[in-house]
């Protein structure tokens, strides 16, 4: 089998607490002490003022990690972390550059570009809602937000980058060092405490009362058109002889986040040329039977925002992404047993089309409201 994975592995998202020691010229400024050496990393606690944040129509509570309550002033660093390009060894990406406001918080590349333009094998998907996720990266290799923010940085194809330089160059800033006093304190500037304010501020990043919302949990019958509500019974259909959208991707009775924490081989990662993956997907993290091929179910909210679809990019418009779910995906032997049946034979060729139709008309009415305060009052896309 062939994979066109990015090289970072896994162990980058899980080095996260661990920053090693430095010596001599390599200290960050404000490591730096009358010949004491370099303190040692202290736990990452914040002390600024703790915050609520309030989940949206249709949203259930925003887990919150007990180790890293959200305060007004980590939320604050991180949103301002997040659209900064120091991340970059060459300052010219961020967080922001991969996972664009305009865009719902996502790539509209197929596949992100990183330092020199160089390009991975996948697509970045919306950070809008990933407070609710209990895996992220497509193939779910980090377990928390604040294990992910590690990762793109010291990818070469992203950041190529480390999190130690990361710490020199924060370290190196009066304003971050000002802005890190007062969310953690005086003292080292660690990636620890990097990573747990991009996570508080990607927490706030809850998108909730679309139309949807305001008509199935919300009780406004006029909040979307009719074609919508023919979708919505389509996606909720009981009757097909085989699983249907609501399978993996969630509504629950209060809320729903329109995803689920398993992983799926839809056959876009086979290729029937030559019999072969062009990308393992989870199966290079958790080997095992039907991982082969196999991506995390991504959420559907503010999907008409988020083109284009699938780990790979490959599917450009909502309505091409719907025709290959109709035909039950791309044969191959590790093919999800929740995919639908080729051709849906449960609706009549007749109605097909206009079926298709009512399922993108759904699927608009998914868009969310984004919270204020989002970006950077100076941020140009």
């Amino acid at each position: 089998m062939v994979t066109t994975l990015r090289t970072a592995s896994c162990a980058i998202a899980l080095c996260l607490l661990s920053t090693p020691g430095l010596s001599g010229d390599s200290v960050p400024l404000r490591a730096r002490s009358r010949g004491t050496g370099i303190p040692p990393a202290r736990p990452a606690t914040p002390i600024g003022q703790v915050i609520n944040i309030e989940a949206p129509l249709g949203l259930p509570p925003v887990p919150i990690p007990k180790d890293n309550p959200p305060t007004r002033e980590t939320v604050f660093l991180g949103r301002k972390l997040f659209f900064d390009k120091l991340f970059s060894r060459d300052n010219t990406v961020s967080c922001a550059s991969c996972h664009d406001p305009p865009h719902g918080f996502a790539d509209p590349r197929p596949v992100s570009e990183g330092v020199n333009g160089l390009k991975g094998s996948r697509n970045a998907p919306t950070v809008l809602n990933a407070a609710y996720n209990e895996i992220l990266f497509w193939d779910g290799r980090a377990p928390t937000l604040e294990a992910q923010a590690a990762g793109p940085v010291d990818n070469p194809v992203e950041l190529a980058h480390s999190l130690v330089g990361v710490e020199r160059k924060l370290a190196a800033l009066p304003e971050y060092v000002e802005l890190f006093e007062k969310a953690w304190g005086p003292g080292r500037i660690t990636y620890e405490m990097v990573a747990k304010s991009l996570a508080s501020y990607q927490r706030t990043l809850v998108s909730g009362n679309s139309p949807f919302d305001r008509y199935y949990y919300g009780g406004e019958k006029t909040a979307i058109s009719e074609s919508a509500v023919r979708g919505l019974k389509l996606y909720l259909n009981p009757s097909l002889k085989a699983a249907n959208c609501v399978s993996c991707h969630r509504i629950d009775v209060k809320f729903s986040t329109f995803t689920e924490p398993r992983f799926h081989n839809t056959g876009v990662a086979w290729n029937p040329q030559t019999g072969q993956l062009t990308d393992l997907g989870r199966w290079l993290i958790l080997p095992g039977k039907k991982m082969a091929g196999a991506f995390r179910t991504v959420t559907l909210r503010n999907i008409a925002l988020t083109a284009p679809y699938m780990h790979d990019g490959s599917m450009k418009t909502l309505e091409e992404t719907i025709d290959f779910y109709f035909e039950g995906g791309r044969p191959n032997n590790d093919i999800s047993v929740d995919m639908p049946h080729p051709g849906l034979p449960d609706i009549p060729k007749a109605e097909q089309a206009q079926a298709k139709k009512d399922l993108v008309e759904f699927m608009k009415t998914l868009t969310g409201d984004v919270p204020q305060n989002a970006v950077p009052p100076d941020f140009k896309p």
